[in-house]
């Protein structure tokens, strides 16, 4: 989900950007800093938006930096346990899918995308359902739901994003609208 938040940090402006407007410097300290880190308590900051105040600056000994303390809005991304989202696949692999959903990837692994047996094409890179022949390629619109959350701040790589396509309304978006049509025309053909 993604928040807009006001957040309060301290920022280091280096001596040679002491000349330029303070607010313009701290926001680009701020962009530099945080813009594509994880946070475990917030998330992914995806922009800083813009600096509401900035304190006081404090000069440390040996540094010829000046640190403010500043508060600013910014954008961030908060993957939530039992969210439904929806998002595209980047990239299929043996084991499942990996599905873009704002500025991460989440893991769809092939026994939480359907009943059905899943097989692995590698050489059309796709997932293929054994009983239907529904497939799952790079590219495909999916909706699924947050199942695990795992942020890790230092290796923001490491991060980890379960998710999972087994209950109704769940899917490929093609095959919610398949589902969708067919429970249309059972309740007209049955009137």
């Amino acid at each position: 989900m993604y928040n807009r938040m006001r957040l309060a940090d301290t920022v280091r402006i280096d001596p040679e950007k002491l000349g330029e407007p303070v607010k313009d410097s701290v926001k680009l300290a701020l962009r530099e800093k945080l813009e594509g880190r994880i946070s475990k308590k917030l998330g992914a900051i995806v922009a800083v938006l813009d600096v509401v105040g900035v304190g006081e600056g404090h000069i440390l000994a040996g540094d010829g930096a000046v640190y403010y303390d500043t508060t600013f809005n910014a954008v961030v991304f908060t993957p939530t346990m039992q969210e439904v989202i929806e998002g595209s696949v980047v990239e299929v692999v043996e084991f499942g899918a990996f599905v873009g959903i704002g500025p991460m990837d989440g893991l769809l692994h092939i026994s939480q995308i359907t009943d059905e047996y899943i097989s692995y094409d590698g050489k059309n890179s796709r997932l293929v359902t054994k009983e239907s022949g529904r497939s799952i390629n790079v590219g495909d619109r999916l909706r699924a739901r947050i199942v695990a959350v795992s942020l890790n701040e230092r290796e923001p790589r490491d991060s980890k994003i379960g998710l999972t396509m087994r209950q109704p309304a769940l899917g490929k978006l093609e095959w919610i609208e398949e589902e969708r049509k067919a429970k249309e025309k059972k309740i007209t053909e049955a009137a």
